[in-house]
């Protein structure tokens, strides 16, 4: 164990995690240059696409230090979005030391500082370096002085790097075998590691990442997973490289995988303690949590034939995401469907956008909805997070939403414009401070709700791109909840129905309106666009009729004849709309979903 470390790479969305990760395993010789590629660790195409890691990796790193001994380092790489928070967290307690990366032009962010304390929280040992040196625009001063002033390390010790250029790279491999301690971990105490990710291979089953703490194990025994209660016999463990490579047995301080015939991925939960069901250990593992969504939406196919393929492609998706939670759900408008819930909006976006690339449907999605507490008055207490389950206001006494903690750091130049943004998505400020002569942190108490639908992107348009946001989540509180229904030609879509805050619901109720105006075909009779709380009207729209021309063939002669005909036309339009049908395209529902500046 004495040359074993195990560490990991934490730093705020795009400071080069993925970059410097490839530089390092380049620099072990794991790997020839012919088979090299960026983002190695990076395995899903939209990882590459976007420059950010959705789904944890790990490698087992060869290196021989400049004293001549031989060291064997576990890099267990980390999602770098807020969404993937409880992961990152049980990644991190796989570790002894983590290294900090902190872009030189960018300096000390809002997930920089998260991701810091959950470190702090697991006892690493933290080494702080500032990458992308290399770059004109790199401010090692400034970056420095934030390290000292914001995150209270002296910036003596840091290491100036560049992933790109493998600039500082020896620097880290040395700093890494000494400052970061051994596993402290014993041989021979009943079998106990950590499970800190999982992903499924369709002809072995699931396959465990794992730390081992305790203990050691070998193919053939019997493995207890402690929360979920379900036994396998083990059929091979072995360690990861760029490939996974087979070994007798894993023991005490090492990082590697586990393949035990595991079919369904559901009986494998991230932060999970496995041990030996003949010697088990006394107690699993602290610090696990189930996994809960907090963003929901309805996925639906665009042509109704495409339901059991959709199915299917979901039930594949999940083998390889057991955060993504589903149910069947349909609509009157849309059809059958499925109700799914995730970890956030950009977990939203990045299971929408493998179900339409690996598995080719084409889908509609209804506007994103948190889950809401409603308190009925014969004391019952729902959980709702589909409009289409509200109960009747007449019977509820209060409802009450989920808020989140969020810390925004910005420019100072641009503090008026983001409080303003902050206060219109009814945000509570909790405490405001300089983290220097340029920089300020804001720390607003805010509702779920408002942020899941356009506050990142118009934080950063009026931020020009220079604030940066973390959150996490807080209490339920209680708040004035309404349902709004869309009504089209008088009858409710039902997969336009959204629960909004009464305050805001008449400017919602508009936009929608106005946006299907814009997106909803003429017809040869009018059409009313109305948005409803119960039976009252906030706001509406018409679709003006095609009018035909019937006065054409009249050439002069008496006004009579005219309205004779227009009468007449009339009286057929009349007639039309009581038996007339509306068709809304996929265009109106995709509007509805867009932001103003799409």
């Amino acid at each position: 164990m004495n040359n074993i470390r195990n560490f990991s790479i934490i730093a705020h969305i795009d400071h080069g995690k993925s970059t410097l990760a490839d530089r390092l395993i380049q620099s072990c010789h794991i790997i020839s240059d012919r088979e090299f590629k960026d983002q190695m660790l990076d395995t899903l195409d939209i990882e590459r696409e976007r420059g950010i890691t959705i789904k944890s990796n790990t490698i087992n790193l060869p290196y021989t230090s400049d004293d001549g001994n031989e060291y064997m380092l576990n890099l267990i790489d980390t999602p770098g979005h807020v969404d993937f928070t409880y992961e990152v967290s049980r990644s991190l307690k796989a570790c002894e030391g983590a290294l900090l990366l902190i872009d030189a032009t960018q300096g000390v962010e809002a997930q920089t500082l998260a991701n810091l304390y959950l470190a702090l929280d697991n006892n690493l040992e933290i080494i702080i370096i500032i990458n992308k040196i290399d770059l004109p625009s790199a401010n090692i001063d400034d970056v420095k002085h934030q390290i000292e002033h914001d995150l209270g390390f002296p910036s003596d010790d840091v290491i100036l790097a560049s992933g790109k250029e493998g600039i500082g790279i020896n620097d880290i491999f040395e700093a890494i075998i000494k400052k970061i301690p051994e596993p402290k971990s014993d041989q021979d105490a009943p079998f106990k590691a950590l499970i800190f990710d999982s992903n499924y291979d369709e002809y072995r089953g699931v396959i465990i990442s794992v730390r081992i703490f305790d203990g050691k194990l070998k193919a053939g025994d019997k493995i207890l997973f402690m929360h979920a209660k379900s036994e396998y016999t083990v059929e091979e463990v072995g360690i990861f490289r760029l490939k996974l490579e087979k070994r007798d047995a894993l023991k005490a301080g090492d990082v590697g995988y586990i393949i035990a015939g595991v079919k369904i991925i559901s009986d494998i939960n991230v932060g999970d303690t496995i041990t030996n069901s003949n010697n088990p250990a006394s107690k699993p593992l602290p610090g696990f949590k189930e996994v809960k969504p907090v963003v929901f939406s309805s996925l639906y196919p665009i042509a109704s034939d495409d339901y059991q393929e959709l199915s299917d492609a979901l039930a594949k998706l999940k083998l390889n995401d057991a955060s993504l939670i589903y149910t069947k759900d349909n609509s009157v408008a849309l059809g059958f469907g499925f109700r799914c819930g995730f970890l956030g909006l950009l977990h939203l976006e990045v299971v929408q956008e493998r179900l339409e690339r690996e598995f080719n449907t084409s889908l509609i999605l209804t506007a994103p909805s948190v889950q809401y507490k409603i308190y009925l008055k014969n004391g019952e207490m729902l959980l709702i997070d589909n409009p289409t389950n509200y109960p009747d206001p007449t019977i509820i006494e209060y409802a009450e939403e989920p808020m989140i903690n969020a810390s925004i750091i910005v420019p100072a130049e641009y503090m008026g414009k983001v409080i303003n943004l902050c206060i219109e998505k009814r945000g509570v400020q909790t405490n405001l401070r300089y983290l220097d002569e340029k920089r300020i942190e804001l720390m607003y108490e805010m509702p779920l709700a408002e942020i899941v639908y356009d506050f990142y992107d118009r934080l950063k348009s009026v931020s020009r791109g220079y604030a940066s946001f973390d959150y996490e989540i807080g209490e339920f509180l209680r708040t004035d909840l309404v349902k709004i229904d869309i009504l089209v030609a008088g009858k409710p879509v039902d997969a336009l129905s959204m629960l909004v805050h009464k305050d805001k619901a008449r400017e919602i109720a508009r936009k929608a309106c106005e946006k299907l105006k814009n997106n909803i075909p003429k017809q040869q009779f009018k059409v009313a666009i109305q948005g409803a709380i119960g039976g009252n009207i906030i706001a509406r729209e018409t679709i003006s009729a095609y009018r035909k021309d019937v006065t054409a063939k009249c050439y002069g002669g008496d006004i009579s004849r005219k309205r004779k005909l227009l009468e007449r036309q009339k009286e057929g339009k009349k007639r039309m709309k009581m038996v007339g049908n509306v068709e809304i395209p996929q265009s109106a529902f995709l509007s509805i979903l867009k932001n103003d500046d799409d």
